[in-house]
């Protein structure tokens, strides 16, 4: 029985031996041995890396049907099924090609569907992966460690801001969605609350003037929000996550086919926090309480023609209140206890519509409607806005021409009960602009394109731009542009300091519109290391000069702030750098670095932009632990000194700021299917406004000036309870009232 048992056993080995097999060969890129890339078949486990002539050995694999994967950081991956029986050698040779998820296709900067190297214009791409790494409430907060982006609060009390790019303030940024504009005038405070996060595919950038294509607003550039494709979105998705102050955040996905004529996508988001917190002891919250409900919902059409069809829309609603800590709705509006409450009320629609004819055609549309209702503590600010926009474009190749032309109506009414609006500000402006992307040679591209508006108060406006792409290799272009920008006159954006403290606002003379001329120079050089990394670097230097700017002057008189256009002109400039890195370990690295000057210069006197940084920095580094479906997201900014708007000599706030730096870090739990744990803290450094500044809020016992002597000048006179002669006070806000704050979330994706 042993002999029989010890055969059988024998046979067994033997059978089990020979039924082993090998493969081996060669992984190429562009007909040559690539090193370091991976080959590995799933279902087993095994794997190797090539070696420097490309090749790889996987040995003891099973009789059987596998695939087996060659793959390569910045490449595509490439799949070979094979069946092994009894084999001692089998040859597999695998062709990797370029990945375009590395060189993402970008709309933005010509209207057209081009590859981010290919573009003549720099476009920055933020992946939604990127607004993963520190979560946040809305896409305003998402873009605080974006290179050369900087979100802006402009209000110690409400919280509102703005998003500046390259140190220009909010009003010269246009923000888009799927290429539409939706933020404009009062929306630039508002608009990029309550947008989803988990509807956005990626965010477009583009730094510097875009007039040419985008008309007015885009003079200091644009954002654009791309939503996801239905078909590419999870049948569900939610994100659910709060934090030790007791803010919680709900962003909820919904993708459907109706029928096999549609697809339709929705998206909600829900923001709550009401625990009123006053860390900083001057009887003010430190954090605006919030209660806001935002819902979007785009359709896409299937037509036998293949041709785009899509319409959506967003409905946004918002209640906000800050200021002393015993402040309720009975005090809305009176003079007894000070608050600041803004209802908001915003829907929006828009869509596109590619025509079945024999030239391409296709129309786009926007209407946006934003009614606001605020007080700052007795000062009613009652505001109403709706812009209607409609463009036919039409792109075609000619040859060596990449021709697009187009045409546009916009429609703006604005109005207001504030002394900047006497009237309601209704204007309408049609458009025609016309781009001609000529590629002369393989390696070298030249944009010409120019835009005729013509606006019923101010009449005709003209701005031309031409851009130059060189493409030393794959790997490495060199762009350089040079264009015009205009912004048309919208005083009136919700500037805070007008509606608070004692400020008085003064129009000097009859507003022109503001014009810009600039030129920057772009290098961005792809590298793929030998060991499978991937890197990445880019450069980019800016020069922009306005004329006719309006740069509201708070220093000529402590009590006023007086509009006007600049007599001279105002500049910005500086440069930018960037550096990604993703490795094999698992680690991948982002760094942005920007120097900046922004200065005005009137009657010969030069002065910095107000709350315009020297510098800032910005870095993401994550980390893929290794057998542990562990992620750890270290993120955070650094800024420079900054001017700050003081009431005065005696006033003891600091008038330029120290640098500061806000930085993050979470770790993510990716073990269980569908699902995503994670945790972290934010503001490690537990850094705030008031760090260094004996009160960050002017004269805060004593919101309604009661206690405050004034000259016949108007000017506040110094007293014994009013040593440093201040009135009221809260627009000396930089930077954030929340320290340091822990928070958990939940991800859940069904496919």
């Amino acid at each position: 029985m042993k002999f029989i048992l010890l055969h059988f056993g024998l046979l067994i080995v033997s059978t089990f031996s020979f039924a082993q097999n090998k493969i081996s060969g060669i992984v190429n890129l562009e007909n040559q041995g690539l090193e370091g890339a991976s080959v590995q078949i799933e279902s087993l486990k095994i794997g190797q890396q090539t070696d420097d002539k490309g090749k790889y050995s996987l040995s003891d694999i099973p009789d059987g049907t596998y695939k087996v994967t060659a793959s390569f950081v910045g490449l595509k991956s490439a799949v070979k099924t094979i069946s092994l029986k009894n084999k001692q050698n089998t040859i597999v040779n695998f062709e990797l090609d370029f990945d375009d998820a590395l060189d993402e296709i970008v709309v933005s900067g010509t209207m057209r569907a081009v590859s981010r190297i290919d573009s003549p214009m720099p476009v920055d791409v933020i992946q939604n992966e990127f607004f993963l790494k520190n979560p946040t409430a809305n896409i305003f907060e998402g873009l605080q460690t974006v290179n050369g982006v900087k979100p802006q609060i402009n209000c110690s009390v409400c919280n509102t801001g703005d998003i500046h790019i390259n140190g220009l303030e909010g009003p010269y940024t246009m923000v888009l969605i799927d290429g539409m504009p939706i933020v404009s005038g009062l929306s630039t405070v508002y608009g990029l609350s309550g947008i989803p996060n988990s509807l956005i595919e990626r965010v477009e950038i583009v730094k510097g003037p875009a007039s040419s294509l985008y008309g007015s607003e885009a003079i200091g550039g644009l954002i654009n929000v791309i939503t996801k494709d239905a078909f590419k979105t999870p049948r569900f998705s939610a994100d659910i996550f709060s934090t030790s102050w007791a803010e919680t955040n709900i962003d909820l996905g919904y993708s459907a086919k109706v029928g096999k004529w549609a697809t339709v996508l929705t998206g909600v988001n829900a923001f709550y926090y009401d625990t009123p917190i006053d860390n900083n002891n001057d009887n003010f919250t430190d954090l605006t309480l919030q209660k806001r409900a935002s819902v979007f919902q785009k359709w896409d059409f299937k037509r036998k023609s293949g041709k785009a069809f899509s319409l959506a829309g967003r409905y946004f609603y918002e209640d906000r209140w800050g200021g002393e800590m015993q402040w309720n709705k009975s005090y809305r509006g009176g003079d007894e206890v000070y608050g600041e409450s803004i209802y908001t009320n915003r829907w929006e629609m828009l869509g596109n519509y590619e025509f079945n004819t024999n030239i391409p055609l296709k129309a786009n549309f926007s209407v946006t409607h934003h009614d606001q209702n605020s007080v700052y503590g007795d000062i009613p600010y009652l505001a109403k806005q709706t812009i209607g926009f409609g463009q036919l474009i039409h792109t075609k190749t000619y040859g060596k021409h990449d021709l697009l032309l187009g045409t546009a109506f916009r429609y703006n009414y604005y109005n207001d009960n504030t002394p900047a609006t006497a009237s309601a500000d209704e204007y309408w402006m049609p458009s025609i602009f016309v781009q001609d992307d000529i590629k002369l040679t393989e390696k070298q591209n030249l944009l010409l394109g120019a835009r005729y508006d013509y606006n019923s108060n101010h009449g005709s406006i003209f701005t031309p731009r031409i851009a130059y792409r060189y493409k030393f290799t794959d790997f490495d272009v060199l762009r350089i542009n040079a264009g015009t920008g205009f912004r048309v006159v919208n005083l009136f954006t919700e500037d805070h300091a007008a509606l608070t403290g004692s400020r008085d606002v003064i129009i000097a003379n009859e507003l022109k519109p503001e014009q810009s001329y600039n030129v920057n120079l772009n290098y961005l050089k792809k590298i793929y290391g030998d060991s499978g990394n991937y890197y990445s670097f880019e450069a980019s230097t800016w020069y922009t000069h306005f004329t006719n700017q309006i740069i509201p002057d708070y220093d000529t008189h402590p009590n006023q702030i007086i509009y006007d256009n600049l007599d001279g002109y105002a500049v910005s400039k500086g440069i930018s750098l960037n550096a990604d890195a993703t490795l094999t370990n698992g680690l991948k690295l982002m760094l942005g670095v920007t120097a900046m000057d922004v200065n005005k210069t009137e009657n010969s006197q030069t002065t910095r932009q107000m709350l315009t940084e020297r510098f800032t920095g910005t870095w993401s580094i994550a980390y893929d632990i290794p057998k542990t479906n562990l992620t750890i997201d270290y993120t955070g900014n650094l800024y420079g000194g900054m001017r700050l708007p003081t009431l005065g000599e005696l006033d003891p706030r600091r008038d330029h700021s120290k640098p500061f730096s806000i930085q993050n870090i979470q770790v993510t739990y990716k073990g269980l299917a569908n699902f995503e744990f994670y945790g972290g803290v934010k503001n490690l450094l537990n850094w705030t406004v008031n760090k260094g500044n004996p009160f960050v809020i002017a004269r805060a016992n004593d919101p309604f000036d009661r206690g405050v002597d004034f000259d016949n000048n108007g000017n506040a006179i110094a007293t014994p309870s009013n040593p440093y002669a201040l009135t009221f006070d809260p627009s000396y806000s930089y930077g954030t009232n929340q320290g340091i704050r822990g928070f958990v979330g939940v991800r859940y994706n069904l496919k």
